[in-house]
């Protein structure tokens, strides 16, 4: 990372330690975000609230990350993202939306949601009412296309915090990637050795 973690204190503590037993290490992102772990804090839980509150699953939230992440550039959020897809679906899916392939098993719900993340995230000013469109025939009602929205926008900011400020995606991360995804993802940072 460009930047020194920040010193220690109770506040820090508490952050490390929250990822600490939600991935069962600390990782290297969370010591960017340490040094505001107020703002950390409040976009997991405006994140939480957004996923808790919409109609859009979470594969469905699982494609929104990895097209975005893909779309960026984003190596640390396309692995860790990559594997909840990989989950939700097969490997070879969540590869697939890595690569921006969409060959898999996508549904057309899901097809639309990484065409539109992938607009968003690299032209946002070229979204044209066309776009929206294919959304609604996919299925997806305005207040789904905005909650999509909202999401990829947070998202990109979150990455680029992290992509900015040098955050090497962590190597127990990039081990517990099936390896096609971990394959997939040949952009942004390698992950960190040690």
């Amino acid at each position: 990372m460009f930047i020194s973690p920040p010193p220690a204190c109770d506040v820090t503590a508490r952050v490390y330690q929250s990822t600490l037993a939600s991935q069962g290490f600390v990782m290297n992102l969370t010591q960017a975000w340490a040094w505001r772990p107020d703002v950390f804090e409040a976009f997991a839980a405006l994140r939480a609230q957004l996923m808790s509150g919409s109609s859009i699953g979470k594969r469905e939230f699982a494609v929104l990350v990895c097209a975005t992440a893909a779309a960026l550039g984003d190596s640390y959020c396309a692995l860790a993202w990559g594997k909840t897809l990989a989950e939700a679906a097969d490997p070879a899916t969540a590869a697939a939306v890595l690569r921006g392939t969409d060959a898999g098993e996508l549904s057309p719900r899901e097809q639309a949601l990484a065409a539109w993340a992938r607009l968003v995230a690299t032209r946002p000013n070229d979204t044209t009412a066309n776009d929206v469109a294919r959304l609604r025939e996919a299925g997806f009602g305005d207040r789904e296309i905005a909650e999509a929205t909202f999401f990829v926008a947070f998202r990109l900011a979150f990455s680029t915090v992290n992509d900015a400020l040098g955050a090497e995606p962590d190597r127990q991360l990039a081990e517990s990637v099936p390896a096609q995804v971990r394959d997939a993802v040949s952009f942004g940072r390698p992950a960190a050795t040690g």
